[in-house]
């Protein structure tokens, strides 16, 4: 019990943080990946599909520095992985 208040105590409320409403880059990171999926092959995919790989990029930065307890550190850790792996697969 002692690990699990560890990893999921928010450090600033003190209550059990497992997800939290969306913020900014999730918003647009979802909303450019609607709009990515919806359209076919072409510019309008590529940029839309930027500029979810950037909000991603921007909320796991933010979670890995600022995460409000170890659990929200490896979920921005693991955003982090996924846009790495994202850049890497372009082509």
């Amino acid at each position: 019990m002692r690990v699990f208040n560890w990893f999921f105590r928010n450090r600033e409320t003190g209550e059990i943080t497992v997800a939290q409403f969306p913020n900014m880059p999730l918003w647009i990171f979802f909303g450019a990946s609607l709009v990515a999926r919806a359209s076919g092959y072409g510019d309008v995919k590529a940029i839309a599909r930027g500029a979810a790989t950037g909000a991603l990029g921007w909320w796991a930065v933010d979670e890995v520095a600022r995460g409000v307890n170890p659990w929200r550190r490896v979920l921005g850790a693991g955003g982090l992985g996924l846009v790495a792996w994202r850049l890497v697969s372009i082509g």
